[in-house]
C-alpha cells in the first residue's frame, strides 16, 4: 500500500503569511529609506537656497564706497571713485593712465567714459545717426574725392590712355572743447549708498548731449562744431554745385506747405542719389513733426505712419522720422525739415577721454566736478543731406 503525504491547510496558511509579513516589513523599510533620503534632499536643498538668498542680498547691498555693485570692483575705477573724486586724494589715482593735471583734470577710467559715450548717444539726436571718429589729437583732417576717379573702356589689346588727374578736397572739422559742471554736495559724496559713478555720467552725458545737440545742427564753427544747417546752400542739383553746399529745395508756401505736401516731401527725398537714400532719416523738430502728422495725400492717407514695433522709429514716406529740439520751427525763410544719410553726410570727431577736476572750493558746500571732452563736427558728403526751404 502507498503511503501519501497530506500538508496540513492550517500550516500552509501560516506560512503564507509570514511571507506576506515579511513582504510588509520589506515594504515598509524601504519606504522609511526613502523618505529619509527626501528628507536628506531636502535638507540639501534648503541649505543651498539658504546660500543663494544671502549672496543675492549681498549683491544687492551697496559697496561700501563705491555704489552698487557693478565696475567699482575695479581697482582703477575704485581708486577714482573712492580716491579722487569722494575724498580729493590724488594719490589714489596714480594708475589711470592718461592723468594729466596740467591739461585741466584728470582722464576718467575707460569704464567711466564708455557710460558717458552709451548716455550721450541715446540722448544726442544727431549723433546716434552720424558718423563719429574717435581722434588722439586736437586735430582731424581727412582728404575727400571729388568727382570720383575717371575711368574708360578699351580693347584687350589696346594702350591704355591716361586718365584725368582725381580731384580731392580736405575736410578739417572744427573743434572747441565742451564743458559741464555738475555738483554735488560733500554730505552725498560720503554717503556709501549713493552711487557716484553713475550719477556722475549721466549728468555729464546729459549737458553734453544738449549742448552738442545745437552745435550738430546750428554751431557756426567758431570753437564749436560747424552744424550742417550752417553749411552754404543752394538749389542746384549734384554734380554743379560746389564741394560742401548743401542742396534745398522750396515748400511752395511762406506759411508752411502748398496744397500737394505729399509732393514737396516726396521730391526732398528723390533728389538723393538711391545709394545715399539707403539708411536716409528725416530730421525735424516736435513743432514740426505735429504739422508733419496732420498732412494727407490727395486721396486722404497720412503721410505720417506710427513705429509697428515697440522701439522702432516713426516714418514719414517710409523713411525714420527723427525728433531734433535744435531744428528751427515752421517759418518764411527757415529749413525745418532735413533729410539725409547722416552716417555719409556729417562727420563727428572726438577725443575719446573725458577729463574731470574736482573743485571743492568755488561753491561751498557742494563740490563741482568740471567735465571737459573736446568735440568737432562738418558737413561730410553735402550730397548726402537735403533741406527743405519755407519760401518767403
Amino acid at each position: 500500500m502507498t503511503s501519501r503525504k497530506v500538508e496540513c491547510p492550517m500550516e500552509t496558511s501560516e506560512t503564507q503569511t509570514a511571507d506576506q509579513l515579511d513582504a510588509s516589513f520589506d515594504i515598509v523599510a524601504r519606504q522609511d529609506k526613502t523618505e529619509e533620503a527626501v528628507t536628506a534632499l531636502r535638507s540639501d536643498v534648503d541649505e543651498v537656497k539658504s546660500r543663494l538668498d544671502k549672496v543675492a542680498r549681498a549683491a544687492a547691498r551697496p559697496a561700501i564706497g563705491g555704489g552698487p555693485a557693478s565696475s567699482s570692483a575695479s581697482p582703477e575705477v575704485k581708486g577714482f571713485v573712492d580716491g579722487y573724486l569722494r575724498h580729493g586724494r590724488e594719490t589714489e589715482i596714480k594708475s589711470i593712465s592718461g592723468a594729466a593735471p596740467g591739461d585741466g583734470g584728470y582722464a576718467v577710467p575707460r569704464v567711466i567714459d564708455e557710460m558717458i559715450a552709451r548716455e550721450m548717444a541715446e540722448i544726442s539726436p544727431i549723433r546716434s545717426i552720424a558718423q563719429v571718429v574717435q581722434i588722439g589729437s586736437a586735430g582731424y583732417r581727412k582728404l575727400i574725392s571729388v568727382g570720383g576717379t575717371a575711368s574708360g573702356w578699351v580693347s584687350e589689346t589696346a594702350a591704355r590712355p591716361e586718365t584725368d588727374t582725381p580731384q580731392f578736397a580736405e575736410i578739417a572739422p572744427p573743434t572747441g572743447d565742451l564743458y559741464a559742471n555738475p555738483a554735488a554736495s560733500q554730505a552725498m559724496l560720503d554717503d556709501a549708498g549713493f552711487d557716484l559713478e553713475s550719477w556722475l555720467a549721466s549728468e555729464i552725458a546729459m549737458e553734453f548731449a544738449r549742448a552738442e545737440g545745437t552745435a550738430f545742427v546750428n554751431g557756426n564753427g567758431v570753437n564749436q562744431p560747424s552744424g550742417f544747417l550752417n553749411a552754404p546752400v543752394s538749389t542746384a542739383e549734384d554734380g554743379i554745385r560746389a564741394f560742401g553746399t548743401v542742396q534745398y529745395i522750396g515748400s511752395g508756401d511762406a506759411t508752411g506747405f502748398d496744397a500737394a505736401p505729399d509732393a514737396r516731401l516726396i521730391d526732398l527725398v528723390h533728389t538723393m542719389k538711391a545709394g545715399h537714400r539707403q539708411g536716409a532719416n528725416f530730421v525735424m523738430n516736435s513743432a514740426t513733426l505735429a504739422e508733419v502728422r496732420k498732412l494727407k495725400t490727395a486721396d486722404g492717407a497720412f503721410l505720417w505712419q506710427p513705429g509697428l514695433v515697440e522701439g522702432q522709429p516713426d516714418r514719414l514716406l517710409g523713411y525714420p522720422v527723427i525728433e531734433a529740439e535744435d531744428m528751427p520751427d515752421i517759418a518764411a525763410g527757415g529749413f525745418p525739415i532735413a533729410f539725409g544719410n547722416f552716417r555719409h553726410g556729417y562727420l563727428i570727431t572726438e577725443r575719446s577721454a573725458t577729463q574731470i577736476l574736482r573743485d571743492p572750493f568755488t561753491n561751498k558746500p557742494f563740490v563741482h566736478f568740471y567735465a571737459t571732452r573736446r568735440v568737432g563736427g562738418q558737413v561730410l558728403d553735402s550730397a548726402a543731406i537735403k533741406l527743405l526751404k519755407i519760401e518767403l
